[in-house]
């Protein structure tokens, strides 16, 4: 039975979230239902990567199904937008190993908060946190690059059934970008790849981040509450809005990372 990995975007605002829950509008429900239909098999179930939080949006995420017959991908991928919600697109479908997985077989993940730092609320961009106070990017930047590496991120996570806390960041960092339209202010771009994220981490770090800043704190306790394990000395989830999953990764992760520096790299040469 053919497996394929499908490839998807989607505006995470008017979703409970990307895995399927009872009586509630999901990512996974939504795909589900619309490849069951095109290829005529209501018992397929699509197995996403990983599981995101209501509101939360994503340029790259994954899942995968198994299919009775060989498809005809350009045709079903068309056919598939054809009938998905406008707020999913699909942007590509490969055939896959049988021994492939979505989620085990991911060796990274990619997510971006982004906080627009300006007197003037966005108008058109509504994924983002606004915060009026000026912030110390630069000790925000300090604080976030300690926690690259394996470490238990018990202090960032809210509280699941998932046993294992551990987890890799590859690459992390604080960076700063103009506003795309004439207000005065700057976006705040946090970015952060590692091998696995735990619920809510991402949105746990933010917050303690913006701990740190507002208490104009050393970055080293950063170390500190992480090395503590105790969610209560950690900043609180910030809100879901400004969060997107950029990409879930199968290829060397080290790779990926270069090239997402040299592009940054291009881009402010630009």
């Amino acid at each position: 039975m053919p497996r394929y990995l499908i490839s998807f975007e989607f505006d995470g605002k008017d979703f409970s979230g990307s895995q399927i829950q009872p009586d509630k509008r999901t990512v996974q429900d939504e795909l589900n239902k619309a490849i069951c239909t095109l290829i005529k098999n209501n018992s397929t179930k699509i197995i996403m990567a990983g599981r995101l939080d209501r509101g939360v949006s994503a340029k790259c995420h994954t899942a995968h199904f198994d299919c009775d017959s060989v498809l005809d991908e350009f045709r079903f991928l068309n056919s598939l937008n054809g009938i998905l919600p406008d707020d999913i697109a699909a942007f590509k479908i490969e055939k896959v190993e049988n021994s492939f997985h979505a989620q085990k077989s991911a060796t990274f993940r990619h997510y971006k908060y982004l906080i627009r730092n300006s007197l003037i609320k966005p108008v058109f961009n509504k994924n983002v946190l606004l915060i009026r106070k000026p912030l110390n990017f630069e000790l925000m930047n300090e604080s976030i690059s300690k926690l690259i590496g394996e470490y238990d991120f018990s202090a960032f996570k809210t509280i699941s059934d998932n046993p294992s806390s551990i987890c890799r960041i590859y690459f992390a960092e604080v960076i700063k970008k103009p506003l795309e339209d004439e207000s005065s202010g700057n976006y705040l771009e946090i970015n952060i790849v590692g091998n696995r994220f735990l619920y809510n981490m991402v949105r746990a770090i933010v917050g303690t981040l913006l701990m740190i800043e507002k208490n104009q704190d050393n970055s080293e306790i950063i170390l500190d509450i992480l090395n503590s394990k105790n969610r209560a000395l950690a900043g609180h989830n910030v809100e879901p809005y400004g969060l997107t999953l950029i990409k879930t990764g199968y290829t060397n992760p080290e790779n990926y990372i270069k090239q997402l520096i040299k592009e940054r790299q291009i881009n402010e040469n630009i």
